[in-house]
Order: C-alpha cells, then sequence, then structure tokens
C-alpha cells in the first residue's frame, strides 16, 4: 500500500528514467501538447524540469516571458500516469545549461550551447495527479473472478502539492 510521498518519489524516480512528457501551454487556441524531454537536476531530484528546444517553435513563441502550463507523463511500461499543472518560463540561465547539456542535447544544437536558437525553458510544477498502474494483471484476474479490483487500487492514486 503506498502512500502519497512513495508515489510522488516514484513518479521522480520513472521521470529521471523515460524523460519523455508531453508538454503544452493552458488555455491557449489550440491547447495542444508536444512531447518534450525533461532534465532533472542531479542536486534538485524533485524538480523544476528543464527542456532544452529551439526559439523558433510555437510553444516557445506563444510562451513569451511565462505562461500556465500542464504535462502528461506515461512511463515506457505504463505502471505509472501523472497529469502535471505548474508555470512554463524562459530561463537561459548559462550555469543551468551547464550543469544539464549533454551529449544527446548538443545533437539537436550544432552551434553547442552558444547556438543561436537553444531556447531553455522551466517547467514549476505545483500540482501533480499521479496513478500506479503496478497490478494490472491481477486486476485482470481479479474482475475474471468476480472480485473488485477498485478497493486494493484506490491507495495507487495520489493528489499531490509539488515543492
Amino acid at each position: 500500500m503506498a502512500n502519497e510521498a512513495e508515489i510522488e518519489a516514484k513518479f521522480w524516480k520513472a521521470i529521471k528514467s523515460d524523460m519523455t512528457l508531453m508538454l503544452g501551454l493552458s488555455g491557449v487556441q489550440d491547447d495542444h501538447s508536444q512531447p518534450m524531454t525533461a532534465q532533472l537536476e542531479e542536486d534538485r531530484p524533485n524538480g523544476p524540469i528543464w527542456f532544452f528546444t529551439s526559439k523558433d517553435v510555437e510553444l516557445v513563441k506563444a510562451l513569451g516571458q511565462g505562461h500556465r502550463a500542464f504535462a502528461a507523463f506515461s512511463s515506457k511500461g505504463h505502471d505509472l500516469f501523472a497529469s502535471l499543472q505548474g508555470d512554463l518560463v524562459l530561463d537561459n540561465d548559462r550555469a543551468t545549461i551547464d550543469r544539464l547539456w549533454n551529449k544527446f542535447v548538443a545533437a539537436w544544437f550544432p552551434g553547442g550551447k552558444d547556438d543561436p536558437k537553444l531556447q531553455l525553458i522551466r517547467f514549476e510544477p505545483e500540482h501533480a495527479q499521479i496513478w500506479l498502474n503496478e497490478n494490472s494483471v491481477f486486476a485482470g484476474i481479479k474482475i475474471l473472478l468476480g472480485k473488485d479490483p477498485k478497493k486494493q487500487y484506490r491507495n495507487k492514486v495520489a493528489d499531490v502539492r509539488m515543492h
């Protein structure tokens, strides 16, 4: 039986491992999201979530100096799902770029850390709903046996205020 803190810890561990979120801006006309690769700092494993992107993508153009945003996450094994809300801001802090820079990011920016199109954005999640799906096979078996899987599942959902 997991509590909220355990579920939140599983979320941060999963995001560090799987790294891809669907990120979008709240309240914009088309309200769509796009896949983005998350970067976390080693000394701040519980956020913020950073993304390297290009200044010419629609999300950055619509962002302005900052905007409310949402993100959706599904772990590769589909054993954890999350929906997050928070603030998204432009943040080209050179020290942060230096800390987060890696060969995968470098592959997208031929000009390196000084590439004129490079844009670092920071997502400050404030709230998350996190669902664990650890026993989906067992839930199916319980249904086939006429048992109620919801009883065990209710302890696998967390409504988390992020810090």
